[in-house]
């Protein structure tokens, strides 16, 4: 069961190991009755998941431990109400690998503020 908190509060965890990346994504989605929650790798990805379930899980594809791609399949099998955005500026390939996988959207890097808004209400809604 996907987790909103008090007040229509929606919960994303990020997994973004850059912090930079992370840093702007919890600028971008602050204020809009979201909670955000950052993790550095999958490891911790599942730790959190185990703890709390968010709503939405935005996604980077190369991590220190992993693909977030491989991590798709993890979460749609524990957690199938999870939304999941993957993001990715590597590899244009990844698009068509992550929504075959389970994603619900690919945002490419670089994204707009207004892409990333309109793909979280796109997959939330």
């Amino acid at each position: 069961m996907t987790a909103k908190a008090n007040n229509n509060v929606t919960k994303i965890l990020v997994v973004e190991d850059e912090g930079d990346m992370a840093l702007l994504l919890e600028l971008l989605l602050d204020g809009k009755k979201m909670v955000v929650d950052h993790v550095h790798n999958l490891c911790d990805a599942k730790d959190f998941l185990e703890k709390e379930q968010p709503s939405l899980v935005l996604l980077d594809n190369r991590l220190p431990d992993g693909l977030g791609i491989d991590f798709i399949s993890y979460l749609k099998r524990k957690y199938p109400d999870v939304k999941i955005i993957m993001i990715s500026g590597v590899d244009p390939a990844a698009e068509d690998a992550a929504l075959a996988t389970g994603a619900d959207k690919f945002l490419s890097k670089p994204f707009t503020k207004s892409q990333l808004h309109d793909s979280i209400g796109m997959v939330l809604n």
